[in-house]
């Protein structure tokens, strides 16, 4: 009798009956689903920036540098053109030589001389206007990505932004070029509208 009320009288288990049910229990916890709790990104008090990265990945970047492509290329085809037209004159002029007297044949090789001079002074001026305004377009873009940095850093609640390529080691957390680079897709698109270069449109991009 005294054996029966010790495997039931309550808090008389034996020891081995209650390990088990302890064991029991914790295998149920360890089974059930942990609820994954939603982790904030860490405070990084010095973000970074791959300002390069940044325009070549952007919709307004990629408009500047492809509007850049285009000009260069019709400018670089117009030169070719141009010299062909000169060295075919030079040529002509040569030729005509022996029917010319000395005087006349210098009065026309000064003559071409000096309007060769010129025009490769024009083109030389076209290819600087371009450069420039290729230039201006980017600086219009970098000034255009400021207060979205500043939102940004707000949001990370952090204190600076630092050029990336002169960290020398650095946490990923703290580069902010995707996720400026799709700020300024949201928000600015490929830029605004394109600006006279030196063909008639610049770089800028365009919506």
């Amino acid at each position: 009798m005294r054996q029966r009320n010790a495997l039931t009288g309550p808090g008389s288990l034996p020891g081995l009956l209650r390990l088990c049910l302890v064991a029991a229990v914790l295998a149920l916890g360890l089974a059930a689903p942990l609820r994954a709790e939603p982790v904030a990104p860490a405070a990084v008090p010095v973000l970074t920036l791959d300002f390069e990265r940044l325009f070549d990945d952007t919709l307004w970047g990629k408009a500047i540098a492809a509007e850049m492509t285009r000009e260069s290329t019709a400018l670089a085809a117009e030169n070719t053109r141009i010299a062909d037209d000169l060295i075919a004159e030079e040529k002509l002029l040569t030729e005509r030589r022996a029917k010319l007297t000395p005087a006349a044949f210098r009065a026309e090789a000064d003559a071409f001389d000096e309007r060769a001079t010129g025009i490769r002074a024009a083109q030389k001026a076209k290819a600087q206007a371009l450069t420039q305004s290729f230039e201006t377009a980017r600086q219009a873009f970098f000034v255009a990505s400021g207060p979205l940095i500043d939102e940004i850093l707000t949001r990370r609640g952090a204190v600076m932004v630092l050029d990336r390529r002169a960290i020398i080691r650095g946490l990923e957390a703290a580069d902010i070029t995707e996720d400026l680079a799709r700020l300024m897709d949201a928000r600015l698109g490929a830029g605004p509208a394109a600006t006279p270069g030196p063909s008639g449109s610049g770089p800028g991009g365009g919506e």
